[in-house]
């Protein structure tokens, strides 16, 4: 590169400063999806993507809470069995550290009757889903939560 391409790099460059990036500038609603099945984790991201929706996807509570920290969401849709951090226990921990997001989660599990699993969702009254669930039911109580 030459001394005068540089230059006309930087000149480009200071045209985009003060410029802030849209990201989301369609307003689209921000969901997180937790669960340690990586398969279904990324078939309800397509599935949600589709239904124009933001989807971030984690594979474990810890790295959820670390997104949870750093980003902000509309809904978060998580898995209750999970390794590293279960999925009532990142509930705990993500409504403490950000309390709007406490009526915004829908879990899913395929252990409702699970003694522990079944005292914490009557405990805590959140929404959720057996699975296997349909696939629309899911995308009903998701339109629901955020409207």
């Amino acid at each position: 590169m030459t001394a005068q391409s540089t230059g006309a790099a930087m000149k480009s460059d200071s045209h985009w400063e003060g410029l802030q990036p849209h990201v989301n500038s369609l307003n689209l609603k921000a969901i997180l999806v937790v669960d340690d099945d990586q398969q279904l984790a990324s078939a309800l991201q397509w599935i949600l993507a589709d239904e124009n929706f933001l989807v971030d996807v984690a594979f474990d509570g810890r790295a959820a809470l670390l997104k949870v920290k750093a980003h902000e969401y509309d809904a978060v849709i998580c898995d209750l069995k999970m390794p590293r951090l279960r999925g009532d226990e990142f509930y705990l921990k993500a409504k403490e550290m950000r309390p709007s997001l406490a009526d915004r989660f829908i879990f899913i599990t395929g252990f409702a009757t699970d003694a522990r699993i079944a005292l914490f969702l009557t405990k805590h009254d959140v929404k959720y889903l057996v699975k296997p669930f349909a696939i629309q039911g899911l995308i009903n109580c998701v339109k629901q939560l955020l409207c």
